[in-house]
Protein backbone atom coordinates (compact mmCIF):
# COMPACT_ATOMS: atom_id res chain seq x y z
CA UNK A 1 0.00 0.00 0.00
CA UNK A 2 1.68 3.18 -1.21
CA UNK A 3 1.26 6.65 0.21
CA UNK A 4 -0.65 9.11 -1.94
CA UNK A 5 2.57 10.89 -2.80
CA UNK A 6 4.31 7.68 -3.83
CA UNK A 7 1.27 6.67 -5.88
CA UNK A 8 1.14 9.97 -7.79
CA UNK A 9 4.87 10.14 -8.43
CA UNK A 10 4.95 6.54 -9.57
CA UNK A 11 2.17 7.18 -12.09
CA UNK A 12 3.83 10.40 -13.31
CA UNK A 13 7.05 8.46 -13.84
CA UNK A 14 5.09 6.17 -16.17
CA UNK A 15 5.21 3.25 -13.80
CA UNK A 16 2.31 1.29 -12.35
CA UNK A 17 1.56 2.03 -8.67
CA UNK A 18 -0.81 -0.01 -6.52
CA UNK A 19 -3.81 1.71 -8.10
CA UNK A 20 -4.61 4.59 -10.45
CA UNK A 21 -4.25 7.82 -8.45
CA UNK A 22 -7.26 10.07 -7.97
CA UNK A 23 -7.42 13.86 -7.98
CA UNK A 24 -10.53 15.15 -6.24
CA UNK A 25 -10.21 18.65 -4.82
CA UNK A 26 -6.54 19.04 -5.76
CA UNK A 27 -7.19 22.09 -7.97
CA UNK A 28 -9.99 24.18 -9.41
CA UNK A 29 -10.29 21.85 -12.37
CA UNK A 30 -10.53 18.74 -10.15
CA UNK A 31 -12.92 19.95 -7.46
CA UNK A 32 -16.67 20.71 -7.41
CA UNK A 33 -18.65 23.89 -7.77
CA UNK A 34 -19.90 25.02 -4.37
CA UNK A 35 -23.58 24.17 -5.08
CA UNK A 36 -22.56 20.71 -6.29
CA UNK A 37 -20.53 20.17 -3.13
CA UNK A 38 -23.46 21.29 -0.99
CA UNK A 39 -25.59 18.68 -2.73
CA UNK A 40 -23.02 15.92 -2.20
CA UNK A 41 -22.58 16.82 1.48
CA UNK A 42 -26.35 16.74 2.06
CA UNK A 43 -26.52 13.32 0.42
CA UNK A 44 -23.70 11.96 2.61
CA UNK A 45 -24.73 13.73 5.81
CA UNK A 46 -21.79 16.16 6.02
CA UNK A 47 -22.72 19.35 7.87
CA UNK A 48 -19.70 21.61 7.46
CA UNK A 49 -19.92 25.01 5.80
CA UNK A 50 -18.67 25.09 2.22
CA UNK A 51 -15.66 27.28 1.54
CA UNK A 52 -14.40 28.38 -1.87
CA UNK A 53 -10.91 29.33 -3.00
CA UNK A 54 -11.89 31.30 -6.12
CA UNK A 55 -15.03 33.29 -5.49
CA UNK A 56 -15.76 34.18 -9.10
CA UNK A 57 -15.71 30.56 -10.27
CA UNK A 58 -17.08 29.11 -7.01
CA UNK A 59 -14.47 26.36 -6.73
CA UNK A 60 -15.13 24.45 -3.51
CA UNK A 61 -12.35 23.80 -1.02
CA UNK A 62 -13.13 20.20 -0.13
CA UNK A 63 -13.03 18.95 3.44
CA UNK A 64 -10.25 16.52 4.30
CA UNK A 65 -12.81 13.89 5.35
CA UNK A 66 -14.45 14.06 1.94
CA UNK A 67 -11.18 13.74 0.05
CA UNK A 68 -10.11 10.82 2.21
CA UNK A 69 -13.48 9.09 1.76
CA UNK A 70 -13.05 9.01 -2.00
CA UNK A 71 -9.37 8.15 -2.13
CA UNK A 72 -8.10 11.54 -3.25
CA UNK A 73 -4.33 11.52 -3.71
CA UNK A 74 -3.56 15.24 -4.07
CA UNK A 75 -3.98 18.19 -1.73
CA UNK A 76 -4.15 21.84 -2.87
CA UNK A 77 -1.52 24.37 -1.89
CA UNK A 78 -3.00 27.82 -2.42
CA UNK A 79 -1.22 31.15 -2.13
CA UNK A 80 -2.99 34.12 -0.59
CA UNK A 81 -4.67 36.92 -2.54
CA UNK A 82 -2.53 39.34 -4.48
CA UNK A 83 -2.44 42.92 -3.19
CA UNK A 84 -4.28 45.17 -5.60
CA UNK A 85 -5.41 48.79 -5.69
CA UNK A 86 -8.60 47.94 -7.59
CA UNK A 87 -9.99 44.72 -6.07
CA UNK A 88 -13.25 45.15 -4.18
CA UNK A 89 -16.72 43.72 -3.73
CA UNK A 90 -19.43 45.70 -5.49
CA UNK A 91 -22.39 43.78 -4.06
CA UNK A 92 -23.32 40.33 -2.80
CA UNK A 93 -23.16 39.09 -6.40
CA UNK A 94 -20.58 41.34 -8.07
CA UNK A 95 -16.89 41.99 -7.59
CA UNK A 96 -13.76 43.41 -9.17
CA UNK A 97 -10.86 40.98 -8.84
CA UNK A 98 -7.20 41.81 -8.27
CA UNK A 99 -6.64 42.14 -12.04
CA UNK A 100 -9.40 44.73 -12.35
CA UNK A 101 -11.81 42.33 -14.10
CA UNK A 102 -15.48 42.85 -13.14
CA UNK A 103 -17.52 39.72 -12.42
CA UNK A 104 -21.25 39.37 -11.73
CA UNK A 105 -23.50 36.44 -10.88
CA UNK A 106 -27.09 36.26 -12.10
CA UNK A 107 -29.81 34.82 -9.83
CA UNK A 108 -29.69 31.03 -9.86
CA UNK A 109 -26.35 30.89 -11.68
CA UNK A 110 -23.52 29.12 -9.81
CA UNK A 111 -20.84 31.01 -11.74
CA UNK A 112 -19.93 34.65 -11.90
CA UNK A 113 -19.51 35.93 -15.47
CA UNK A 114 -17.15 38.62 -16.70
CA UNK A 115 -19.16 41.74 -17.50
CA UNK A 116 -16.33 44.23 -17.97
CA UNK A 117 -12.81 43.74 -19.31
CA UNK A 118 -10.54 46.54 -18.09
CA UNK A 119 -8.21 46.59 -21.11
CA UNK A 120 -10.82 46.29 -23.83
CA UNK A 121 -10.01 49.70 -25.30
CA UNK A 122 -6.35 49.91 -24.21
CA UNK A 123 -3.38 50.60 -26.46
CA UNK A 124 0.26 49.58 -26.03
CA UNK A 125 1.11 52.63 -23.92
CA UNK A 126 -1.77 51.87 -21.54
CA UNK A 127 -0.20 48.52 -20.59
CA UNK A 128 2.64 50.19 -18.68
CA UNK A 129 0.23 52.55 -16.90
CA UNK A 130 -2.23 49.87 -15.81
CA UNK A 131 -2.49 49.13 -12.03
CA UNK A 132 -1.27 45.52 -12.15
CA UNK A 133 -1.68 43.26 -9.09
CA UNK A 134 1.43 42.48 -7.04
CA UNK A 135 1.47 38.75 -7.67
CA UNK A 136 4.91 38.28 -6.07
CA UNK A 137 4.15 40.13 -2.82
CA UNK A 138 5.60 38.23 0.20
CA UNK A 139 2.24 38.28 2.01
CA UNK A 140 0.86 35.81 -0.53
CA UNK A 141 3.39 33.15 0.44
CA UNK A 142 3.76 33.64 4.20
CA UNK A 143 3.39 30.28 5.95
CA UNK A 144 3.19 28.40 2.68
CA UNK A 145 6.17 26.17 3.45
CA UNK A 146 4.56 24.93 6.67
CA UNK A 147 1.30 24.23 4.86
CA UNK A 148 3.19 22.46 2.09
CA UNK A 149 4.92 20.20 4.61
CA UNK A 150 1.57 19.41 6.22
CA UNK A 151 0.24 18.13 2.88
CA UNK A 152 3.47 16.49 1.76
CA UNK A 153 1.51 13.58 0.38
CA UNK A 154 1.15 14.75 -3.22
CA UNK A 155 1.22 18.49 -2.66
CA UNK A 156 -0.40 20.19 -5.67
CA UNK A 157 0.49 23.88 -5.93
CA UNK A 158 -1.95 26.20 -7.68
CA UNK A 159 0.44 28.66 -9.30
CA UNK A 160 -2.08 30.85 -11.11
CA UNK A 161 0.16 30.83 -14.18
CA UNK A 162 -2.08 31.51 -17.17
CA UNK A 163 -0.93 33.74 -20.01
CA UNK A 164 -3.35 33.30 -22.90
CA UNK A 165 -6.43 33.07 -20.68
CA UNK A 166 -5.71 36.17 -18.59
CA UNK A 167 -5.10 38.13 -21.77
CA UNK A 168 -8.56 37.36 -23.10
CA UNK A 169 -10.15 37.98 -19.72
CA UNK A 170 -8.47 41.39 -19.58
CA UNK A 171 -9.15 42.24 -23.20
CA UNK A 172 -12.32 40.31 -24.12
CA UNK A 173 -12.24 37.17 -26.25
CA UNK A 174 -13.22 38.72 -29.58
CA UNK A 175 -10.85 41.65 -29.16
CA UNK A 176 -8.01 39.37 -28.06
CA UNK A 177 -8.33 37.05 -31.04
CA UNK A 178 -8.41 40.12 -33.28
CA UNK A 179 -5.23 41.38 -31.59
CA UNK A 180 -3.39 38.14 -32.27
CA UNK A 181 -4.27 38.30 -35.95
CA UNK A 182 -4.19 42.03 -36.62
CA UNK A 183 -2.26 43.81 -33.86
CA UNK A 184 0.63 41.54 -32.88
CA UNK A 185 2.52 44.45 -31.30
CA UNK A 186 -0.21 44.89 -28.70
CA UNK A 187 -0.74 41.14 -28.25
CA UNK A 188 2.94 40.48 -27.63
CA UNK A 189 3.24 43.46 -25.26
CA UNK A 190 0.30 42.24 -23.19
CA UNK A 191 1.60 38.68 -23.05
CA UNK A 192 5.02 40.02 -22.08
CA UNK A 193 3.53 41.94 -19.15
CA UNK A 194 1.36 39.06 -17.94
CA UNK A 195 4.21 36.56 -18.33
CA UNK A 196 6.63 38.72 -16.32
CA UNK A 197 4.13 39.08 -13.47
CA UNK A 198 3.36 35.39 -13.35
CA UNK A 199 6.97 34.27 -13.66
CA UNK A 200 7.90 36.42 -10.65
CA UNK A 201 5.00 34.97 -8.65
CA UNK A 202 5.82 31.37 -9.57
CA UNK A 203 9.48 31.86 -8.67
CA UNK A 204 8.52 33.39 -5.33
CA UNK A 205 6.22 30.45 -4.63
CA UNK A 206 9.02 28.03 -5.38
CA UNK A 207 11.53 29.92 -3.26
CA UNK A 208 9.16 29.48 -0.34
CA UNK A 209 8.00 25.91 -0.79
CA UNK A 210 9.46 24.44 -3.97
CA UNK A 211 11.09 21.42 -2.37
CA UNK A 212 7.73 20.25 -0.96
CA UNK A 213 5.70 20.63 -4.16
CA UNK A 214 5.19 17.58 -6.36
CA UNK A 215 2.81 19.00 -8.97
CA UNK A 216 2.52 22.61 -10.08
CA UNK A 217 -0.69 23.67 -11.78
CA UNK A 218 -0.82 26.08 -14.69
CA UNK A 219 -3.35 26.43 -17.42
CA UNK A 220 -4.66 28.25 -20.43
CA UNK A 221 -7.88 27.25 -22.13
CA UNK A 222 -6.68 26.86 -25.70
CA UNK A 223 -9.44 24.65 -27.07
CA UNK A 224 -13.03 24.85 -28.21
CA UNK A 225 -15.46 21.97 -28.61
CA UNK A 226 -14.22 21.08 -32.09
CA UNK A 227 -10.76 22.63 -32.47
CA UNK A 228 -8.22 24.95 -30.84
CA UNK A 229 -9.28 28.57 -30.40
CA UNK A 230 -6.32 29.63 -32.54
CA UNK A 231 -4.47 27.77 -35.25
CA UNK A 232 -1.45 25.66 -34.32
CA UNK A 233 0.62 28.01 -36.48
CA UNK A 234 -0.52 31.07 -34.53
CA UNK A 235 0.01 29.25 -31.23
CA UNK A 236 3.58 28.40 -32.19
CA UNK A 237 4.36 31.91 -33.37
CA UNK A 238 2.63 34.00 -30.69
CA UNK A 239 1.92 32.02 -27.52
CA UNK A 240 4.25 29.03 -27.34
CA UNK A 241 7.41 31.07 -26.64
CA UNK A 242 5.81 32.50 -23.49
CA UNK A 243 4.71 29.06 -22.31
CA UNK A 244 8.21 27.72 -22.92
CA UNK A 245 9.79 30.62 -21.01
CA UNK A 246 7.52 30.20 -18.00
CA UNK A 247 7.90 26.45 -17.75
CA UNK A 248 11.68 26.69 -18.16
CA UNK A 249 11.84 29.21 -15.30
CA UNK A 250 9.70 26.93 -13.13
CA UNK A 251 11.62 23.75 -13.92
CA UNK A 252 14.95 25.41 -13.16
CA UNK A 253 13.73 25.82 -9.58
CA UNK A 254 11.80 22.64 -8.80
CA UNK A 255 11.48 18.94 -9.52
CA UNK A 256 7.68 19.31 -9.56
CA UNK A 257 5.84 18.08 -12.62
CA UNK A 258 3.82 20.57 -14.66
CA UNK A 259 0.05 20.01 -14.60
CA UNK A 260 -1.33 21.91 -17.60
CA UNK A 261 -5.05 22.56 -17.84
CA UNK A 262 -6.78 23.31 -21.12
CA UNK A 263 -10.34 22.44 -22.06
CA UNK A 264 -11.44 21.51 -25.54
CA UNK A 265 -9.99 19.71 -28.51
CA UNK A 266 -6.26 20.44 -28.34
CA UNK A 267 -5.10 17.26 -30.05
CA UNK A 268 -3.21 19.26 -32.70
CA UNK A 269 -1.29 21.13 -29.98
CA UNK A 270 -0.21 18.17 -27.85
CA UNK A 271 3.25 17.81 -29.38
CA UNK A 272 3.81 21.53 -28.79
CA UNK A 273 2.74 21.28 -25.16
CA UNK A 274 5.09 18.36 -24.65
CA UNK A 275 7.92 20.36 -26.26
CA UNK A 276 7.47 23.30 -23.86
CA UNK A 277 7.65 20.97 -20.86
CA UNK A 278 4.10 19.94 -19.95
CA UNK A 279 4.13 16.67 -17.99
CA UNK A 280 0.46 16.14 -17.13
CA UNK A 281 -2.48 17.15 -19.34
CA UNK A 282 -5.82 18.02 -17.78
CA UNK A 283 -8.79 17.60 -18.14
CA UNK A 284 -8.76 15.45 -21.32
CA UNK A 285 -12.20 16.66 -22.43
CA UNK A 286 -13.41 13.41 -23.96
CA UNK A 287 -16.60 14.99 -25.33
CA UNK A 288 -14.50 17.27 -27.54
CA UNK A 289 -13.45 16.04 -30.97
CA UNK A 290 -10.21 14.06 -31.11
CA UNK A 291 -9.89 14.00 -27.33
CA UNK A 292 -12.57 11.32 -27.06
CA UNK A 293 -10.34 8.54 -28.40
CA UNK A 294 -8.37 8.07 -25.21
CA UNK A 295 -6.80 4.83 -26.46
CA UNK A 296 -5.31 6.81 -29.35
CA UNK A 297 -4.07 9.55 -27.01
CA UNK A 298 -2.32 6.95 -24.88
CA UNK A 299 -0.86 5.19 -27.90
CA UNK A 300 0.48 8.34 -29.54
CA UNK A 301 1.52 10.45 -26.55
CA UNK A 302 1.53 8.18 -23.50
CA UNK A 303 5.29 7.68 -23.38
CA UNK A 304 5.87 11.45 -23.20
CA UNK A 305 2.75 12.78 -21.47
CA UNK A 306 0.59 11.80 -18.51
CA UNK A 307 -3.15 12.39 -18.41
CA UNK A 308 -5.46 13.66 -15.66
CA UNK A 309 -9.23 13.67 -15.98
CA UNK A 310 -11.19 11.97 -18.80
CA UNK A 311 -14.36 11.09 -16.84
CA UNK A 312 -17.01 12.82 -18.93
CA UNK A 313 -18.87 15.70 -17.24
CA UNK A 314 -20.76 16.77 -20.35
CA UNK A 315 -23.02 13.74 -20.74
CA UNK A 316 -22.17 10.72 -18.59
CA UNK A 317 -21.83 12.25 -15.12
CA UNK A 318 -24.92 14.52 -15.27
CA UNK A 319 -27.20 12.31 -17.36
CA UNK A 320 -26.02 8.72 -16.91
CA UNK A 321 -26.91 6.16 -14.29
CA UNK A 322 -24.38 5.05 -11.67
CA UNK A 323 -23.77 1.98 -13.85
CA UNK A 324 -23.06 4.25 -16.83
CA UNK A 325 -20.55 6.12 -14.71
CA UNK A 326 -18.86 2.91 -13.64
CA UNK A 327 -18.55 1.84 -17.29
CA UNK A 328 -17.03 5.23 -18.15
CA UNK A 329 -14.49 4.86 -15.35
CA UNK A 330 -13.50 1.37 -16.50
CA UNK A 331 -13.19 2.49 -20.12
CA UNK A 332 -10.86 5.40 -19.33
CA UNK A 333 -8.75 3.32 -16.95
CA UNK A 334 -8.45 0.63 -19.63
CA UNK A 335 -7.34 3.19 -22.21
CA UNK A 336 -5.11 5.46 -20.11
CA UNK A 337 -4.01 3.40 -17.13
CA UNK A 338 -1.64 0.72 -18.52
CA UNK A 339 1.96 1.47 -17.67
CA UNK A 340 1.00 4.33 -15.36
CA UNK A 341 0.70 7.88 -16.61
CA UNK A 342 -2.94 8.38 -15.61
CA UNK A 343 -4.55 10.24 -12.71
CA UNK A 344 -8.30 9.82 -12.65
CA UNK A 345 -10.53 12.87 -12.26
CA UNK A 346 -13.66 14.34 -13.69
CA UNK A 347 -13.37 16.48 -16.82
CA UNK A 348 -13.12 19.84 -15.06
CA UNK A 349 -14.93 20.68 -11.84
CA UNK A 350 -18.09 18.72 -11.09
CA UNK A 351 -21.23 20.74 -11.79
CA UNK A 352 -24.44 21.06 -9.74
CA UNK A 353 -26.40 18.93 -12.25
CA UNK A 354 -24.36 15.82 -11.38
CA UNK A 355 -26.31 13.51 -9.03
CA UNK A 356 -24.41 12.70 -5.82
CA UNK A 357 -24.93 9.01 -6.55
CA UNK A 358 -22.84 9.42 -9.69
CA UNK A 359 -20.03 11.18 -7.83
CA UNK A 360 -19.91 8.28 -5.40
CA UNK A 361 -20.02 5.71 -8.21
CA UNK A 362 -17.12 7.39 -10.04
CA UNK A 363 -14.68 7.39 -7.16
CA UNK A 364 -15.77 4.06 -5.68
CA UNK A 365 -15.35 2.34 -9.05
CA UNK A 366 -11.99 4.05 -9.57
CA UNK A 367 -10.64 2.58 -6.35
CA UNK A 368 -11.73 -0.92 -7.37
CA UNK A 369 -11.18 -0.97 -11.14
CA UNK A 370 -7.95 1.02 -10.87
CA UNK A 371 -6.05 -1.67 -8.97
CA UNK A 372 -2.88 -2.86 -10.67
CA UNK A 373 -2.46 -5.20 -12.41
CA UNK A 374 -5.45 -3.86 -14.33
CA UNK A 375 -8.20 -6.31 -15.24
CA UNK A 376 -10.61 -3.89 -16.98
Amino acid sequence: MLTSRDRVLCALNHEEPDRVPIFFGASGATTMLAPAYDRLKAYLGFNRETKVFWQALQYALLDEEMMARFGADGRPLIAGPAPSTVARELSADALIDSWGITWQRSPGDPYYEIIQQPLQTANVDDIARYPWPDLAHPSRFAGLKARAKAIRDAGVALSGVSVFEYCYMLRGMEKWLTDLAGDPEFALALMRQVTDLQREAACRLLEEAGETIDVLVMGDDLGGQKAPLISPRMYRRMVKPFHAELIAAIKSRTQAQIFYHTDGNVYSLLNDLIEVGVDLLNPVQVSSGDMGDTARLKREFGSRLSFCGAIDTQAVLPNGTPDDVRREVRRRIKDLGPGGGYILAAVHCIQPDVPPENVCAMFEEAQVAGRYPLTV
